[in-house]
């Protein structure tokens, strides 16, 4: 097989790399332009191309592959073939009409995607590219990339925890382009001296602190909830699914000093007790200072969710602070809830949920509006306003066989922009949940402070 530098060379006879004064999108005069789709116009190189990249690639990792639009489709395309990965299809935009996608294409949440980038400068369209992925449920660990000109991109993802795998960098093929006197040494200087001087790292829209976010919140119990992580330093919310009042109400007082919220699902205990299992259990969350928020995942009419909400055996209201809320009923019918905070369902990270890009946009118009609603379970940050809560949250495993999928605290924190991580069997199934409670405290908490 050639040589990486014959294969350059080869390449660069189509005209993929030109050198003089070009004005590049950001409005920087750069003096060389990197094209790389006359590549998908030669079926030979593209080829040797889908090759040499995949050579590069532990391909065991990797379950489907995607190109980002447009450079990279026929480079996805190629290395899809020669590999036999799954291709699916990123669109800039979704479609108005028809099944309104962003990813096209046969793939399972859970998936781990490998993406193809032709060339990296500041790394953003890859960023957008990975937040609408990932939005899908698919997780992303790789990315592999032609050429890095070497101005920031690679180094902003990798700090995100990609791993970035590039083919070429510019200093690698400017110095080929010397050794064979394409280009002379004054020009090789001029290059450098730009790259050196013109790093692109784009500016992500910072993450607000519990602090900004409490000057700006309006309902009482997202203040409250907001007040309780920066006294306690915590963003933990811990599930507590048990099916039993003892072991509910011992649970609540050993995780109790480390968490903001206790998630329970009232309606599985076989002996619940409005005296024995709702009054006990307010005292422990007044005792450590926690919130009690019933995922009760109302999703009916609103005259009903009204009766579901205050009466019946459990008497929510009576006693929960928050609750969860699908919004397929629309808006009206969340106006039942009265004098308690509501997170609303915009997505859900078990496998196969029916949460897509359309029903998410049609759900946060009614979300971003509604007085009641003080955040929402997302698997992505939807606004400064809203608090985000993600589930799915485990240290030790990347899934279980019922479908649900999992991501640590850092992951969600630092690339959801997540304020609230939700962690179930992670903590009520060890063998030691006070201890694991307080590593995920720990380890939430540390997340939050290096993403601000």
């Amino acid at each position: 097989m050639e040589s990486k530098k014959e294969f350059f060379l080869e390449c660069y006879k189509l005209g993929i790399i030109k050198f003089g004064r070009f004005t590049l999108k950001s409005g920087i005069e750069s003096p060389f332009y990197v094209d790389l789709r006359p590549l998908a116009s030669d079926p030979k190189i593209l080829k040797k191309l889908a090759n040499y990249l995949l050579e590069m690639l532990p391909l065991d990792n990797f379950d489907i592959i995607c190109g980002v639009p447009y450079a990279a489709l026929p480079m996805a395309t190629a290395m899809s073939l020669e590999s036999y990965l799954p291709l699916i299809i990123k669109r800039k935009e979704a479609k108005a009409y028809g099944t309104k996608k962003l990813i096209e294409g046969i793939y399972e949440k859970g998936q781990n995607c490998l993406l193809v980038e032709d060339v990296i400068t500041s790394g953003k369209s890859l960023v957008e590219t990975i937040e609408e992925v990932e939005n899908e449920g698919i997780k992303v660990s790789d990315i592999v990339v032609v050429l890095d000109r070497e101005q920031g991109g690679k180094e902003k993802l990798e700090a995100k925890g990609y791993k970035v795998h590039s083919l070429f960098n510019i200093s690698e093929v400017v110095e080929i382009l010397r050794e064979v006197n394409y280009i002379d040494d004054e020009e090789v200087a001029r290059i450098q001296d730009f790259v050196n001087g013109n790093q692109v790292v784009f500016e992500e829209k910072k993450r607000l602190s519990y602090e900004q976010k409490l000057e700006v919140a309006e309902h009482s119990f997202a203040k409250k909830i907001l007040e309780i992580a920066i006294e306690k330093r915590s963003n933990l919310i811990a599930s507590a699914d048990f099916i039993t009042t003892k072991e509910l109400l011992d649970f609540a007082d050993i995780v109790g000093p480390h968490i903001v919220a206790l998630k329970t699902h009232i309606d599985i205990l076989n002996d619940f007790d409005a005296d024995e299992t709702i009054l006990p259990l307010k005292d422990l969350a007044t005792k450590h200072n926690f919130l009690l928020m019933e995922d009760r995942k109302f999703a009916d009419i609103g005259n009903t969710q009204e009766l579901q909400f205050s009466y019946g055996t459990y008497k929510i209201s009576n006693w929960a602070d928050l609750v969860t809320s699908h919004v397929i009923g629309g808006s009206k019918s969340l106006d039942c809830f009265m004098n308690v905070g509501v997170v609303a369902i915009l997505g859900m990270s078990s496998q196969g949920t029916l949460t897509d890009a359309h029903y998410r946009e049609e759900a946060l118009k009614i979300i971003e509006n509604h007085p009641s609603i003080i955040g929402c379970v997302a698997q992505n940050q939807v606004s400064d306003q809203l608090l985000l809560f993600t589930p799915g949250v485990n240290l030790a495993t990347s899934g279980d066989d019922k479908g649900q999928q999992y991501n640590s605290p850092e992951h969600v924190i630092k690339n959801y922009g997540t304020d609230f991580i939700i962690v179930g069997r992670g903590i009520y199934k060890a063998d030691e949940p006070e201890q694991e409670a307080l590593r995920y405290k720990n380890e939430g908490w540390k997340a939050y402070q290096d993403s601000l």
